[in-house]
This record gives C-alpha cells, sequence and structure tokens, in this order.
C-alpha cells in the first residue's frame, strides 16, 4: 500500500494560479488526486487548470475570493458537485506587503489580515461544514493551511506578514481541536515555508533593499540562505511534497501540526 497515493481524493487549492498553489496543486495531481483550483486570477487560474488537464490529471477552475464568505460556499459547492465530493482543502492564497513598523500603513495591514487571516477561517469555516458527517461530501478529510517561517522567527520588513502568518498557526490548532472533539474526521495541519524564489518571494527579497535593510536583493537573498543549514533557498516542489504529505494516509495520525518546510532556518 501506497500511503502516498491519492487516487480518488478530491481537494481544492486556493490561490492555485500561481507560485506555491499552483505547486500544490501540480502534486496533488501527480499523486492521484482530482483538483479544483479557486482563485481570484481568473485567467491563470484557468491556465493553470488547463496544464494539469494537459498532463491526463482531473482539474477545474472556480472564481473564488478568499476573503468573502458567499465566494467560499459557491467555490465548496462546485468543488463538491464537479469532483464529486471533497476530502482536502489546501488554504494558500495569501498576500505579502513589505514595511517598517514605523511607516506602517493600516490599508496593508487590512488587507492581509482579510486574505491571510479572515482568507483561512473562511475556508476552515466552508471545509467543516463540507467534509464533516451530514454535509455534502460527509467522509471527513484533511485541510493543509499555509503559514511561513516568518511566523516562527522576527524578520525585519515583515511586521504585518509574520502576524498573520502566526494567525494561520493558532487558527490551525483550534479548529484540529474542535474537529476532534466534534468528530468532523478532519485533520487539520500547517506548513512554514521558507523563502522560496517565486514572484512573491523575488518580490520581497527586492523590497527588503528598497527598505534599506539590506543593501541589494541579493545580499539579503544571500543572508537568508546562511541562516538556513540547508544552504539554499526553497522550491516549489518541496512545499508542494511535503503539501502531499499532510494530505496523505502517511500523516493519519498528525493534526493540529504545523511542519516547518524551511531547510531548517526557522529551528
Amino acid at each position: 500500500m501506497n500511503v502516498y497515493d491519492l487516487t480518488g481524493r478530491k481537494a481544492l487549492v486556493t490561490g492555485g494560479a500561481q507560485g506555491l498553489g499552483a505547486g500544490a496543486a501540480e502534486a496533488l495531481v501527480r499523486a492521484g488526486a482530482a483538483v479544483v483550483i479557486g482563485d481570484i486570477q481568473e485567467d491563470a487560474g484557468r491556465a493553470s487548470a488547463e496544464a494539469l488537464q494537459k498532463t491526463g490529471g482531473t482539474a477545474g477552475f472556480v472564481p473564488l475570493d478568499v476573503t468573502d464568505d458567499a465566494s467560499w460556499e459557491a467555490a465548496v459547492g462546485h468543488a463538491v458537485d464537479e469532483l464529486g465530493g471533497l476530502d482536502i482543502v489546501v488554504n494558500n492564497a495569501g498576500v505579502e506587503i513589505s514595511g517598517l513598523v514605523v511607516d506602517l500603513d493600516p490599508a496593508d495591514v487590512r488587507r492581509m489580515l482579510d486574505v491571510n487571516v479572515l482568507g483561512v477561517a473562511l475556508g476552515l469555516k466552508h471545509a467543516f461544514r463540507a467534509m464533516r458527517p451530514g454535509g455534502p461530501a460527509g467522509r471527513g478529510g484533511a485541510i493543509v493551511n499555509i503559514s511561513s517561517v516568518a511566523a516562527t522567527i522576527p524578520f525585519p520588513g515583515i511586521a504585518g506578514y509574520a502576524a498573520t502568518k502566526s494567525a494561520v498557526d493558532r487558527l490551525t490548532r483550534v479548529a484540529a481541536l474542535e474537529s476532534g472533539k466534534l468528530g468532523y474526521g478532519v485533520r487539520v495541519n500547517c506548513l512554514y515555508p521558507g523563502l522560496v524564489p517565486t514572484q512573491m518571494g523575488t518580490r520581497l527579497a527586492q523590497d527588503m533593499e528598497t527598505l534599506g535593510l539590506w543593501p541589494s536583493a541579493e545580499a539579503a537573498v544571500g543572508d537568508v540562505i546562511g541562516l538556513t543549514p540547508l544552504g539554499r533557498l526553497g522550491e516549489v516542489s518541496d512545499m508542494a511534497d511535503a503539501v502531499v504529505f499532510l494530505a496523505s494516509d502517511a500523516a493519519r495520525f498528525i493534526t493540529g501540526a504545523g511542519l516547518p518546510v524551511d531547510g531548517g532556518m526557522g529551528m
């Protein structure tokens, strides 16, 4: 028996149009799952789903604004109808807006709170409602929330982002406890990804130069690598494979946990 085999599982991945979300969707399909990508970027999201279909996978797209309750309800309903169930939800959608504490912009912080915290909270709400006994899927399952190494270490220039990703950790643990106590049969875990040179990660490095915290983006990246025992940046596949692990039966007795996938940076 291959405990990483997800054949027959149905998954919804938020923020799957690009970056870590697209990588997670690809890895889930590769492991045998059918996937619906939910994203506010409709053209890119459809293109991502079509690319997965061309590999022979089962994949679809649904418009999803993770900050909107009704959008979540519609997206989960669509995923259940299209896939014939729902076993896995990956709360990946997130935004990062750099800034010094002394220059804090309330609008930027509210945006990160809406997407990174409220978006995950609503994802948990609607995943539970679908997957718990009596729900339209009703077979239990697994939720994987994407936090960040920023939740485990202090790093300058990202106070608001770090705060929201710390909140994802707390949401994960409380939700896991509620699921267990109420018999939902849904495991809830989160990942702490390290720095990955996606569009978001590259922009973050550039922001460190703009904010005057490092002399260049390259210097910032070099220092991050220097803080990482494995001596390199993360790759999308590193994070995606960890999502598959937490969604699979290999993690069947793991819930309420945060898994660092950061090359040791946050230890």
